[in-house]
């Protein structure tokens, strides 16, 4: 009996939890966004630091733990920040989301090669793929977080300081949920047989 409990895939969050996630997870953009409407770059960064603090800590009273991504990217978010404020000047917190990227992208890349699937590391309570599944994501996840570097890039090279934050705030949020719910086809398509 306490063997079958093991080794049953964890329950999917309620969708309390899922919102009060998604709060977590957003709140520090939304800071940043309407700081930098209001107050200029320099005060967004500033907000945007101390938001993602609080963001962290929450995540870690609320569900107990602080997923890895967002904790990689906070602690980008402090280190180019901080470099940002100190230094006064603004790419840094530009080329945040294009490091951040890579990193993740890099990650799941260099995985793949060496035959491990990073996500089923991460994800592996929550979903059940097969092993074709979990390398078919993982290269998706992986090209997508490419495809999000460059577009940051593209973007803070070409237009306006307000609008790279709202890209970064409009832009970004939406892809990733929209690339996430595509991907769910691939979730039902690769599931193991039940048992």
């Amino acid at each position: 009996m306490a063997n079958e409990a093991s080794t049953k895939p964890a329950e999917a969050p309620s969708v309390r939890a899922q919102i009060l996630k998604l709060l977590v997870e957003v709140g520090p953009l939304v800071v940043f966004f309407v700081v930098n409407a209001r107050a200029g770059i320099f005060w967004g960064t500033g907000t945007f630091m101390v938001a993602t603090v609080i963001s962290l800590v929450a995540s870690k009273a609320l569900f107990g733990r602080v997923p890895v991504m967002p904790l990689v990217s906070g602690a980008c978010v402090l280190v180019f920040g901080g470099l940002t404020l100190w230094l006064q000047d603004e790419h840094f917190i530009k080329i945040k989301p294009t490091i951040v990227n890579s990193l993740f992208a890099g990650a799941l890349f260099i995985g793949l090669l060496a035959g491990q699937s990073l996500l089923r590391i991460v994800f592996g309570e929550v979903f059940q793929l097969t092993d074709e599944g979990w390398r078919k994501l993982t290269l998706r996840w992986a090209c997508f977080f490419t495809l999000l570097a460059v577009l940051n890039e593209i973007v803070w090279r070409t237009f306006s300081t307000d609008v790279w934050v709202s890209f970064k705030v409009f832009g970004i949020m939406p892809l990733t949920m929209a690339f996430a719910v595509a991907q769910v086809g691939l979730l039902r398509q690769y599931e193991p047989p039940a048992k």
